[in-house]
């Protein structure tokens, strides 16, 4: 059995066909998690970064790991996608960071500010 959504009203359909993305990655520290945030919003890689507290289990190099860990949330446009996982991964703390990202679809306004801020 299966339940199906209702679509969006279509005042809330986005108004750019280009999906916008949602990249995410974490770190260690706290600091370091700010930084990147200023950084990334300071280059125009993203128009909003979230950073909450998260608690990873994970396995590295034959242990297994639970550490905590800051999560960013990344929003950006799908043009300035490819540049802001470039960036991440020259300037991120970890040997092997994770870098993750889908498409996301969102109200017409809220794509429109994220347009707004970001540079492709």
């Amino acid at each position: 059995m299966s339940t199906l959504l209702p679509n969006p009203p279509s005042s809330v359909v986005p108004a750019f066909s280009e999906p916008l993305w949602c990249v995410t990655t974490t770190v260690s520290h706290q600091l370091d998690a700010g930084q990147l945030a200023s950084q990334v919003l300071d280059q125009r890689l993203a128009a909003c970064v979230q950073v909450e507290a998260v608690q990873s289990h994970y396995r590295w190099q034959g242990q297994t790991l639970a550490e905590p860990e800051w999560r960013l949330t990344l929003k950006t446009s799908a043009a300035a996608g490819p540049a802001l996982l470039a960036w991440l991964k020259q300037h991120h703390p970890y040997e092997l960071p994770q870098l993750c990202w889908s498409p996301w679809q969102a109200s017409a306004d809220y794509a429109q500010w994220v347009h707004e801020n970001v540079n492709p």
